[in-house]
């Protein structure tokens, strides 16, 4: 593998992805970049280009449909100059659960899990048997609160974080490094998907300083990665307390608690 790897970057003709695109590029990585919006992405590759220098690819795919996850697959699987997986692609859908249409909510899961998943699993194999590489995913802090009203989309990204320490803990020792990002409210096209004007709410990061920080907690190798987060001991309070459950849940018997009526 080259001093650069390739970066493969999912979602990524706008908002973050495209973010990740300019540092990587700026960093001297050739990039495969993946999106619907062809037109946008040429126009775009070809600024990085004059701007860089790198040779970037373009895969036009609707990572929502099998046929074009596979391509995106097969790439990852079969090119081994690709050392770095970006997994940005994701979407948003309006409404409470109860109003929104199963077949939306399929589709989302198919874009924000499966597609996230599999891009992985293509991956990851070849970068252990190299002992290098890095997978980031891109969750949101939104996978960490139920009480956001968001619960489809809050749901898929709990599995994009807990899929990242799953695989940061069994890839690590391999030598690959596992990123969890976790965006607040960012200035993307995503809110426009789920019908909600981005100037009515506060507090919203511009998508470059999401990016940014989202690099520095790359460089610090850091498994999971909030950007807007203050306090790292916050997080790390959190994560102690999950910790210390662990111990307590493998039991055989019910506890105490539950061994009453009342």
């Amino acid at each position: 593998m080259a001093a650069h790897p390739t970066v493969l970057i999912t979602g990524a003709s706008t908002g973050i992805g495209a973010a990740y695109a300019e540092r990587f590029a700026h960093r001297g990585h050739d990039l495969v970049l993946v999106a619907r919006n062809v037109a946008r992405m040429e126009a775009f590759a070809a600024r990085l280009r004059e701007q860089t220098g790198v040779a970037i690819d373009i895969i036009a795919a609707d990572l929502t449909q099998p046929t074009d996850l596979g391509v995106v697959e097969t790439r990852l699987r079969e090119d081994a100059r690709i050392g770095i997986l970006i997994n940005n692609a994701g979407t948003a859908i309006g409404g409470s659960f109860v109003e929104q249409s199963t077949d939306d909510a399929a589709r989302l899961l198919a874009l924000n899990t499966t597609a996230v998943l599999r891009l992985a699993s293509a991956i990851a194999p070849r970068l252990a048997k190299a002992g290098k590489g890095a997978i980031v995913n891109i969750g949101s802090v939104v996978g960490l609160a139920p009480e956001f009203g968001t619960a489809v989309y809050g749901a898929t990204k709990a599995f994009v974080l807990f899929l990242s320490q799953g695989l940061s803990l069994e890839l690590g020792p391999k030598g690959v490094y596992v990123q969890a990002v976790l965006p607040a409210a960012t200035r993307t096209e995503i809110w426009e998907h789920a019908g909600v004007d981005v100037n009515t709410i506060p507090g919203v990061m511009e998508v470059g300083e999401l990016a940014d920080a989202a690099m520095v907690g790359f460089d610090r190798r850091e498994a999971v990665t909030i950007p807007p987060l203050p306090d790292v001991e916050q997080w790390n309070a959190y994560e102690a307390a999950r910790l210390a459950i662990l111990p307590n849940t493998s039991q055989e018997h019910a506890a105490a608690r539950y061994r009453t009526a009342s």
